[in-house]
């Protein structure tokens, strides 16, 4: 069967790595609200106002935020929301049906699932996994 995604955590895994990226998610949020007061845009790459205010063309914080998005995709983990620290992990149900395990900084652990198609507002309880 042909899988989008490489890398596949169990739920345990999945659970145990959230431990160690909850502080490069914090970071993550934080970097991203810095820039917000910068008022540079992430997203199109550029100030609000246009005008980058005698700095280079991007805050020094573009290039952390970016290191971590990908030190956290490296991992196998897809950030799928910067503002609300929105993390998805890849897994194969016991159908065989690839999902992602759903996790969102301030919850406790990965508590949701949902289907690749429906997204984070498809979120169904672990347990229904």
């Amino acid at each position: 069967m042909k899988y989008l995604h490489e890398k596949h955590f169990t739920i345990e895994e999945a659970k145990s790595l959230v431990e160690q990226i909850k502080p490069l998610v914090a970071r993550m949020i934080e970097l991203k609200r810095i820039l917000d007061l910068k008022g540079y845009d992430i997203y199109q790459h550029r100030y609000f106002t246009g005008s980058p205010n005698g700095e280079k063309n991007y805050p020094p914080e573009v290039e952390e935020l970016v290191g971590l998005i990908e030190e956290i995709e490296n991992m196998g983990v897809l950030v799928k929301g910067i503002e609300q620290g929105l993390i998805d992990f890849p897994h194969i149900r016991q159908n065989g049906q690839e999902v992602y395990l759903c996790w969102m900084y301030g919850e406790s652990s990965i508590n949701y699932w949902h289907t690749i198609s429906e997204g984070f507002m498809g979120r169904k309880p672990i347990e229904e996994i």
